[in-house]
């Protein structure tokens, strides 16, 4: 067989190779993301400041300084107050809080009025793992969203595939269970702002997973 004739055969089988890779990337790009996890990408947030554990709040009874007092979210996400015992803070705002301790307190007091603040915010934590510079637990005092999370953990090392980042997330259902959702981010699409995932806000305990 000629030279020319394996030449024409490797160009050939070159050529599919691509075709055929260019149908498989394709298709994995193309792939439709699940409702559930654009739903969660695409969350809305109260503005307000949600509590949860470690944090410090000070609570304020008027004209009751026996029932007032700054106290700290248990990891079970209640606090302890006189009187009433525990109260539910964590996923909750401070006024909400506040309307919760106002009305177990009715029970002994007639139209109490009770302040809830928040001291110190300690439960915001972001966590960022892989090819970035520095790995690691973020603990921060407000909200952040996915660059603001690669940018604190100091970019992308060279070899970090950046369109194929992923955030991991912890969804509640129920009393005591749990589901991890993997939500996938393009870096591309974010800075362009393409994309059915946007440059979303992360919820405390989301991990930025960049391959």
């Amino acid at each position: 067989m000629s030279s020319v004739i394996w030449v024409n055969l490797l160009r050939r089988r070159f050529s599919i190779c691509v075709v055929v890779g260019g149908m498989f990337m394709l298709g994995a790009s193309c792939a439709e993301i699940p409702r559930e996890v654009l739903e969660e990408a695409n969350r809305t947030f109260s503005k307000d400041f949600l509590l949860g554990p470690e944090d410090v709040v000070e609570v304020t009874v008027w004209r009751n300084q026996d029932l007032s007092r700054a106290t700290v979210v248990r990891p079970d996400g209640m606090i302890s107050l006189p009187l009433i015992g525990d109260v539910q803070a964590s996923g909750l705002t401070a006024a909400q809080v506040s309307d919760r301790i106002s009305k177990r307190l009715s029970e002994y007091k007639e139209n109490p009025s009770v302040s809830v603040s928040v001291k110190e915010i300690n439960s915001y934590v972001i966590y960022v793992v892989g090819e970035v510079v520095r790995p690691g637990k973020y603990p921060l005092k407000s909200y952040a969203t996915v660059l603001q999370g690669i940018s604190l953990a100091g970019g992308f090392t060279q070899y970090a595939y950046r369109n194929r980042m992923a955030v991991m997330r912890s969804v509640r259902e129920g009393v005591g269970n749990e589901r991890q959702v993997r939500i996938p981010v393009r870096y591309d699409d974010l800075v362009m702002g393409k994309g059915e995932v946007g440059n979303f806000r992360l919820l405390s305990g989301d991990t930025i997973v960049v391959p």
